[in-house]
């Protein structure tokens, strides 16, 4: 984008950060005038700061195009923006959306780690075991874990969870696989905090084209998966994925709901054709309470939170202002949504 270098930049945030934050967003340049509004719908802004916003930093505020005639920038407050696709305003000519994708990279793939170490660790039966005031007698037998070190973990998505993920993962010694869509293009171009992630593709020990990834699945102790989800993704991991995996696997899931078919996945669990699951997200959301999940005891359910982190808006900002930066510059923004790719 061609900025003129002394051109005022009217900078919207829908969001309610503390003015440290806003104090961080302002500091990038003297050329930008922001404005704040705390907001659940275009209706809550005025026409007038409607008008004048060139970019908009919002998490689901999107106004009809016609309203907002300057706007040439959305960062979104999200890293999954499937919601939005369909948005009018994604397609206003000459308009870039940006996503926060790996600023809440550290916190998903310590979350996964967290789980895989439990169930590896059997917690769920530590914690039944801990609720009857129990000593089990067989402890030694029903309490061999599947170890995270030296086992084989397989990463469905490289995106920027994944790569961190990768990451954490050497201090395991663990074999780490992956399974992307564009085995061509290994180098992440997109937002990346110093020191983290796998910028240049240095960390799998194999890379799989997604159309292979039952290959992967066989020899795997432990499967991530942290796709975005879209028409390709949905239902992507199904049946035959379940059935390529060891019975004593285990599966996290923290990516998007719908992306791992759940009748599929109810079937493996009932079946025990895997060793048991993690899972954040749901193809519908909250999961009801009739869902059998719940009370499977090889399961453990978290409600969608495998991203927060009280570090969030930091890491948020942090993303925003370096993009700020660039669009100030000139030079391309980082996590620009690609709309045929739907993420």
């Amino acid at each position: 984008m061609d900025i003129p270098p002394s051109k005022i930049v009217e900078v919207l945030v829908t969001i309610p950060f503390d003015e440290t934050l806003m104090a961080q967003i302002r500091e990038v340049s003297p050329r930008v005038r922001l404005n704040t509004v705390t907001a659940r719908r275009p209706e809550d802004i005025s026409p007038d700061l409607l008008q004048r916003a060139e970019v908009l930093y919002t998490d689901r505020v999107l106004p009809a195009p016609e309203r907002v005639p300057n706007l040439k920038w959305v960062q979104f407050h999200y890293a999954g923006v499937d919601f939005a696709l369909d948005s009018a305003l994604l397609r206003k000519p000459g308009l870039v959306a940006t996503t926060l994708s790996g600023a809440a990279a550290p916190q998903a793939a310590e979350f996964a780690i967290t789980m895989m170490l439990a169930l590896g660790r059997r917690l769920w039966d530590l914690r039944a075991s801990q609720e009857k005031c129990e000593w089990p007698r067989d402890r030694w037998e029903r309490f061999q874990p599947v170890e995270l070190r030296g086992s084989t973990v397989g990463l469905v998505g490289y995106g920027s969870i994944g790569r961190e993920l990768a990451r954490m993962l050497q201090a395991f010694q663990v074999t780490v696989l992956a399974a992307k869509r564009d085995v061509m293009h290994i180098h992440d171009d997109g937002y990346l905090a110093q020191g983290l992630g796998d910028p240049n593709g240095d960390l799998f020990t194999r890379l799989y084209p997604i159309q292979a990834l039952r290959s992967m699945l066989k020899i795997c102790d432990f499967v991530v998966v942290s796709l975005p989800l879209t028409t390709a993704t949905r239902g992507l991991f199904g049946a035959d994925e379940f059935a390529a995996m060891k019975s004593s696997a285990y599966l996290v899931d923290l990516g998007r709901g719908g992306v791992v078919d759940h009748a599929a996945l109810l079937a493996a669990l009932q079946e025990k054709r895997i060793g048991g699951a993690a899972l954040d997200v749901f193809p519908e959301e909250p999961l009801p309470p009739t869902s059998p999940l719940w009370k499977m005891p090889n399961v453990m359910i978290t409600p969608h939170i495998a991203g927060i982190s009280p570090l969030y808006n930091k890491r948020a900002i942090d993303l925003f202002t370096t993009n700020l930066q660039r669009y100030l510059d000139g030079s391309p923004v980082l996590n620009i949504v690609n709309l045929e790719k739907g993420y």
